[in-house]
């Protein structure tokens, strides 16, 4: 598959050498694709990837996700335009000083056609590095469009070495959002370890009711 990667700080860092570890070609859309942190990207990620402008990284990746500054993300949208329509496009920025956390909508506008996702929004990036905690795997809730875009989000999320729970479609993404709200309030706020995560303990697909 082939993904484009919007920002390569630790978010995006960590998920491309995935990624790329999993066989997948990986360009990181950077503003400078000489910089230290798109060098530092690279050399984890190894000969699986390269970086190259916003631009040219989008219209490579069939898949592209976002991991730039929450604010940035309408004005690079704006900027991409229609080369991002009828991708599949993840949303795994926060912005919490807004009324919205997500940015859904901004994508939405310039890419009415694009598969939309939200994920990898509600963890820290240590945990993408290392998806067990205290032996168990750790959990990645997310919301998009049922169908065969689905699949290809979760086997992306299963190739970091989460396990893909799907909440739904995306009038269902404040659920996705408010894990994220919960996880930094936890850390930030009541200093708890970054390697946090809350854990499903249920079964996928069952019914829950109760006989």
């Amino acid at each position: 598959m082939k993904i484009a990667i919007l920002g390569a700080g630790n978010i995006g860092g960590t998920l491309g050498r995935k990624w790329a570890a999993a066989g997948h070609e990986v360009v990181f859309g950077v503003r400078d694709p000489g910089s230290a942190k798109a060098r530092a990207a690279l050399e984890s990620a190894g000969t699986g990837a390269r970086a190259a402008s916003l631009a040219e990284a989008a219209a490579f990746g069939e898949v592209v996700l976002f991991s730039i500054p929450s604010g940035t993300v309408a004005e690079i949208a704006r900027a991409l335009g229609r080369v991002l329509d009828g991708k599949i496009l993840i949303d795994a920025t926060n912005n919490f000083a807004g009324p919205v956390i997500n940015n859904l909508a901004a994508l939405q506008a310039v890419a009415p056609g694009a598969n939309l996702f939200r994920a990898f929004n509600s963890l820290g990036w240590e945990l993408f590095a290392n998806p067990i905690l205290d032996g168990q795997q750790v959990d990645m809730f997310y919301s998009g469009p049922d169908g065969e875009s689905r699949r290809q989000v979760e086997t992306l999320i299963a190739e970091v070495g989460l396990r893909p729970l799907w909440v739904g479609g995306n009038d269902q993404v404040t659920l996705v959002d408010n894990l994220g709200a919960l996880w930094v309030n936890q850390v930030f706020r009541h200093s708890w370890s970054r390697r946090t995560a809350l854990k499903s303990l249920g079964v996928p697909g069952t019914s829950g009711r109760v006989r």
